[in-house]
């Protein structure tokens, strides 16, 4: 789940042809996210992750959980929601 975004801005110096030193200024973008395995939170850089996975519509799984295996959990869950019959009582949203 991502929560937020932050921003790091880290100042470097470099050195002209002349041998002047100048500061230039450099900004991070840093995604705050919630674990959907285990509920921790974790950053990621903004620049490493792709547009559409920015999203909370996709889970985030952290480096500390094992990602193939929360994605075989989560297939077993839409399957067995899915085999249900149509004419059953049972409340989808509560499984």
């Amino acid at each position: 789940m991502l929560l937020s975004i932050r921003k790091i801005e880290t100042i470097h110096l470099r050195n002209s042809k002349l041998g002047l030193a100048h500061e230039y200024k450099k900004v991070k973008n840093i995604l705050i996210m919630r674990c959907d395995n285990c509920n921790a939170i974790f950053e990621r850089e903004l620049s490493t992750m792709s547009p559409e996975r920015r999203t909370n519509s996709y889970f985030h799984v952290c480096n500390n959980c094992d990602t193939k295996r929360f994605a075989q959990r989560k297939g077993v869950e839409r399957r067995f929601i899915w085999n249900k019959l149509a004419s059953s009582a049972d409340d989808i949203s509560k499984l």
